[in-house]
């Protein structure tokens, strides 16, 4: 097939009705489009098929973590110039849309790409999809295997990709000159106890407590006395020993336990930094019930969270399908006013909400950086499909948040007394203790 990277080019062009933002090359070496723009290589037919099948971003993912699509230059500008095609093609219900290929005037164009795409049926799912799931979503038991989908990758992985603090959340970015990820996650996991208003001896409940780090900062810097509940087995081994390094067992107690099955409350305060992404809308209303219940009068909790973008209708709720079938199963983003309204609906008082939606640009970019340094061994620690998983998704989410697709907030919110004496002080945004 002479010139595939040309054809490929001007059928993209009549479907997407645009010049194709980026570079082709294809699998006969050829290329065709803008010579200074960054390079998408389709290295095999295969990935045309799999997007015959499953137009969009799924099948543009199965390639990538194939291996059959990959990228020559800026991995971030080639995401940031396919964004308007592949994720904001309007405001438009996605599933009202009809694509391209089932439009009555681009049957031509589907009967060239089948042409091109070569023999069917389309080849099967990289190994690190997700499989079929069974059962009701956000029951214990599938809660379960989603978390250990994503986060029993293995502790060597994470401890390449997230560094030495461990820390799997948006930091907390400075401008001073030689900052470190270390740095921003330190000063992320102190606002956090500050805007709790940690004392000495308050028992603290982290949910969805990872690898340790904010149970460790809490009681180290604190004197907290700690509680850590996890879904990873490896996440709970990997945090007991760093609890036990420290020498603060006495004062920390790492379980592998649902949220759900705590029942040795009140706690004074209670943090949940990147958990609530994995609740579920039709739990959401149950999660903040729970740590209401939790909590003593005049508790607080720290609810960090992503967010997305309010939908015309929202009681249809989109799943993003890349995350879905190779990263976080069952996760769901939900605006940060429904966010704060279920909080609110459940009997606490919300004091404050913090967008720090650029930091987590930055963390995700440098997170992004330690894969890409540490290539080898992270496809070692791991499979080549599954580092490319990871690679593609922070840096698409990075320009996701940059572009403001998506966002993450803090809310800061108190289990207010009946006589209403929230117990913050009067000027709480200094984050004084």
């Amino acid at each position: 097939m002479a010139n595939a990277a040309l054809r490929l080019t001007t059928l993209a062009e009549e479907l997407l009705g645009a010049p194709l933002p980026v570079r082709l090359r294809a699998w006969d070496g050829s290329e065709s489009g803008p010579p200074d723009a960054p390079t998408l290589i389709i290295r095999n037919r295969r990935a045309l098929r799999r997007l015959l099948w499953k137009p969009g971003e799924l099948g543009l993912a199965r390639g990538w973590v194939a291996g059959e699509i990959d990228v020559e230059g800026d991995l971030y500008a080639a995401l940031d110039r396919l964004a308007g095609f592949i994720w904001e093609r309007g405001d438009d219900d996605p599933e009202d849309r009809v694509h391209p290929l089932l439009d009555p005037r681009m049957r031509s164009v589907g009967r060239k790409l089948v042409e091109i795409a070569g023999p069917w049926p389309p080849p099967p799912p990289p190994p690190e999809e997700t499989r079929r799931r069974r059962g009701t979503s956000h029951t214990k038991r599938r809660d379960k295997q989603a978390i250990s989908h994503h986060y029993d990758v293995g502790n060597d992985f994470y401890e390449l990709v997230l560094g030495p603090s461990m820390v799997y959340s948006c930091a907390y970015w400075d401008d001073t000159p030689g900052f470190t990820l270390e740095d921003a996650q330190r000063d992320k996991l102190d606002l956090v106890c500050r805007k709790l208003a940690l004392r000495e001896g308050d028992r603290l409940l982290d949910v969805g407590c990872g690898w340790g780090s904010m149970a460790i900062h809490a009681a180290r810097e604190y004197g907290a006395r700690v509680v850590g509940v996890t879904l990873s087995r490896e996440q709970a081994a990997f945090a007991r020993k760093r609890i036990a390094e420290e020498g603060l067992t006495d004062r920390i107690e790492i379980r592998v336990q649902d949220y759900r099955d705590v029942r040795d409350g009140p706690f004074d305060a209670i943090s949940s930094i990147g958990m609530a992404e994995h609740v579920g809308s039709v739990r959401y209303r149950e999660y903040a019930d729970d740590l209401h219940a939790l909590l003593k009068e005049g508790g607080r909790l720290l609810n960090h969270q992503i967010a997305r973008r309010p939908e015309k209708d929202e009681d249809q709720y989109h799943i993003d399908e890349f995350i879905d079938a190779y990263v976080f199963p069952d996760g769901e983003l939900a605006p940060v006013g429904r966010t704060v309204s279920i909080l609110e609906e459940a009997g606490f008082e919300v004091r404050d909400v913090e967008s720090i939606r650029e930091h987590y640009a930055l963390t995700l970019r440098r997170w992004v950086a330690n894969l890409e340094s540490r290539w080898a061994e992270a496809v070692r620690a791991t499979s080549p499909g599954r580092a490319r998983v990871w690679r593609l998704y922070m840096a698409a989410s990075a320009v996701s948040f940059e572009r403001n697709r998506i966002g993450v907030n803090q809310v800061l919110a108190v289990k207010t007394p009946e006589g209403g004496a929230s117990g913050l002080p009067a000027r709480s945004r200094t984050w004084k203790g």
